[in-house]
């Protein structure tokens, strides 16, 4: 059997020019559960080594991405601390695709159409590897934290 060629993402892309290593795990979608819980029981893995990539605004115009363990909830006070904001908040779904090129449940912390500041959970510090959105829904990136961090010029903080 002819094993499908896989289409190559924005994040796929970037990762193959910085020469970062990472394996791609496909899952199934026609159920309609996407949610970061449903993937990481669909490809196998811990819910605490998926995360999700969140992007929230300050209102004025600055966007941040936050990198978290799919089970968790943002913590905004922290995250704020984090980025030197006095409040933020999630990015109304409707704006994510026009200003990541991404969207909802497809979105990478990995080549976003501009390179916002980037904060990854620090959980993440204390595992081999990481899954993370490979930019369309149906497919992961799994990576270490580190090469998510560099690949994403992403620092690591508490956010949940």
């Amino acid at each position: 059997m002819a094993k499908h060629k896989i289409q190559k993402t924005n994040a796929v892309r970037l990762l193959d020019g910085q020469k970062i290593p990472y394996t791609l795990k496909e899952y199934e979608v026609e159920d309609g559960k996407i949610d970061g819980v449903a993937v990481a029981h669909k490809i196998g893995q811990a819910e605490e080594s998926v995360y999700k990539t969140l992007v929230a605004t300050s209102g004025k115009g600055n966007l941040y991405v936050f990198v978290i363990p799919v089970a968790s909830e943002l913590n905004l006070k922290k995250s704020a601390k984090a980025v030197g904001e006095k409040k933020i908040e999630m990015l109304p779904v409707k704006e994510l695709l026009p200003n990541t090129g991404y969207i909802r449940g497809g979105c990478s912390p990995i080549g976003m159409k501009k390179q916002y500041p980037t904060w990854i959970d620090d959980a993440a510090e204390k595992l081999d590897e990481i899954f993370v959105s490979a930019g369309k829904i149906g497919m992961q990136i799994c990576l270490s934290p580190e090469s998510l961090a560099k690949a994403a010029h992403a620092k690591f903080t508490s956010l949940v």
